[in-house]
């Protein structure tokens, strides 16, 4: 054993690689868990005492050389790819292919440059939210069925925090931190327990909107959206306002623009109607502006919220949600020129 300890030393003082895999192969056949070293090891007890002394010297002097080898042969080769990558012709054209932007960071931005235009200021909140935030205040009575676990995903042993299911939570904020007159929109991205298909996901992005000051009208909300829908959809674009129900807004309202595939005549996508709902509206509910501290007798409001990913599906004609978070490069390739 000792003649064998002797002779893998020298094997390891001359040893030489070209390449880091060699180094690496040679530590594990030496070095490694169940390397030769480890073997000479495991044959200590069965030496003579009279060579233990000079046996065990010679494995330690094994150990320190493999190391000290396998460390100069990294180091160098290591050195010789950055030396090669020196000398690399920096001028010679790159074949890169450019990436582009995703269809819904686009039409985001180029809602909240629509808004910013009419004095909306952006503002932000937590993804996680509270009861209150997110139900409470926007006078969702107890027995609301959005409270349900089918709808909310709940944070585990807090029932109450949960993912907030709209932006609304940040509108909340806002009133509680701040006096009118108030003009907000609340980019983010929501949540809801649905199950995953071509028409709906369990998370969606959505921007909301708030205006509150004295004499507002729902006449100003109209002119509001219908500006925005101008701006989004082109200049010939119709709006109608049809009554609807929200627990934060009094009166609510549904809001439709016109085909853009059939100029409002009807086809298969609007189902004939000739129009398309984008998003809901309203008054802010006086309950809603004194639960954040705000005199309703004063001050009134409107609100209205939109999915992202519904203005993106009207604007590209993309017929199904789940392509928008596959990441799928073909996909996103189309876009490309909207950058």
């Amino acid at each position: 054993m000792l003649e064998q300890a002797k002779s893998l030393l020298e094997e390891t003082k001359n040893f030489s690689a070209k390449s880091i895999e060699e180094v690496e192969a040679f530590r594990i056949k030496v070095l490694g868990s169940k390397g030769e070293l480890k073997k000479l090891f495991a044959e200590f007890k069965s030496i003579p005492n009279e060579d233990k002394k000079e046996y065990g010297a010679v494995l330690n002097q094994l150990k320190e050389a493999a190391q000290d080898r396998v460390n100069e042969l990294k180091a160098a080769l290591a050195d010789a790819v950055t030396s090669a990558d020196d000398k690399m012709d920096l001028s010679r054209p790159v074949n890169a292919e450019l990436g582009s932007r995703h269809p819904i960071s686009i039409v985001k931005n180029q809602i909240i440059e629509i808004f910013n235009r009419i004095g909306y200021q952006i503002s932000e909140g937590p993804e996680i939210e509270d009861d209150w935030h997110n139900f409470t205040a926007l006078n969702f009575p107890p027995e609301h069925p959005a409270r349900d676990m089918q709808d909310t995903f709940f944070v585990a042993k807090n029932p109450d925090m949960a993912l907030r299911t709209h932006t609304s939570s940040v509108q909340v904020r806002v009133m509680e931190n701040n006096q009118p007159p108030i003009r907000t929109i609340s980019p983010g991205r929501v949540y809801r327990n649905e199950a995953i298909s071509a028409r709906a996901h369990c998370f969606f992005h959505q921007i909301e909107g708030l205006y509150i000051d004295k004499n507002v009208s729902f006449a100003d909300l109209k002119q509001t959206l219908l500006y925005f829908a101008k701006e989004v959809f082109g200049e010939e674009t119709k709006i109608r306002l049809r009554p609807s129900y929200f627990p934060f807004t009094e009166p609510s309202a549904e809001m439709d623009v016109s085909c853009s595939i059939c100029s409002g005549k009807g086809c298969n996508v609007c189902k004939y109607t000739g129009f398309l709902e984008i998003l809901g509206c309203g008054m802010v509910d006086p309950n809603v502006l004194e639960n954040c501290g705000i005199d309703s007798k004063v001050y009134s409001g409107f609100a209205f919220g939109m999915g992202v990913e519904r203005i993106a599906q009207l604007k590209y004609n993309v017929n199904d949600l789940r392509l928008y978070s596959e990441n799928d490069k073909e996909f996103l390739s189309q876009f490309k020129a909207e950058i």
